[in-house]
């Protein structure tokens, strides 16, 4: 990506391993082109085994978007250049926020939002359908009530709970695939993920009415196995397939 800031050196040779994931912020408002001699790595390789985390998606320029969907796909990106081509590794977990329109109001109970139809369109499609595919989780979060945000309050689920159930899961994926449901291969995932026939069957009707592409479905799956092992289920159920629909909320609304 064109959204170099800086190299991180480490100054101690001796210690020069990474003893923590990165986690790295792109600025869409902090990008530069590099001449045709470089073809240093860009954030999204130094967030390799981390987070990039890029905020007001939209906002950034939409062949800077386009270009993250090589390392989503493949955890690795090539840079070409006039005197070389390299291949940067870049296995990342990409988070990213977004309004749900240019002025931010779009679905507010307030009724707030004066962006027209065609204002909300052209925000959106900055998102390309191929980059949307990638994203696992869509998630649309409303506006904060204002009581929630009393600390005696209960928030729900403590960390620590959360921590253990996750340990739990990842003892689950590696006892079954041998890795994380993420890094295993598709072929594999579908002999071996212990889908119930009847959610099967719900998972392809939910296919053609929704008409998600094969990319999608594998994407689904694997989410829902995923979601089956924090439930501590071994078949992955209807009702995990659905959950897993659920989350990809800009496929949903765009049919």
């Amino acid at each position: 990506l064109p959204m170099m800031r800086e190299m991180y050196v480490a100054q101690d040779r001796e210690t020069a391993f990474i003893e923590s994931q990165p986690f790295l912020e792109g600025k869409y408002k902090a990008y530069a082109e590099w001449g045709q001699d470089k073809a240093l790595p860009g954030e999204v390789s130094l967030a390799h085994h981390g987070i990039l985390f890029l905020d007001e998606f939209c906002e950034f320029d939409k062949r800077v978007l386009d270009q993250l969907r090589e390392p989503l796909e493949q955890g690795s990106i090539t840079i070409s250049r006039a005197r070389r081509t390299v291949c940067y590794p870049s296995r990342f977990q990409l988070v990213a926020a977004m309004n749900p329109c240019p002025c931010g109001y779009y679905g507010d109970p307030s009724g707030r939002c004066r962006c027209t139809a065609q204002r909300i369109t052209r925000y959106m499609d900055r998102i390309s359908g191929p980059l949307i595919d990638r994203i696992d989780l869509q998630i649309y979060l409303g506006p904060v009530d204002s009581a929630a945000l009393n600390p005696k309050i209960p928030c729900g689920e403590s960390s620590s709970t959360v921590r253990c159930r996750v340990k739990h899961a990842r003892a689950a994926q590696y006892s079954r695939f041998g890795e994380i449901n993420a890094r295993v291969a598709t072929d594999v995932l579908e002999k071996r993920s212990q889908l119930n026939p009847d959610a099967h069957q719900f998972l392809i009707e939910s296919m053609r009415t929704l008409r998600f592409s094969a990319r999608a479905y594998y994407r689904i799956l694997r989410l829902a196995r995923t979601i089956a092992d924090l439930s501590a289920s071994e078949y992955i159920e209807s009702q995990h397939i659905t959950e897993s629909i659920h989350y990809r909320y800009l496929d949903r609304v765009s049919v």
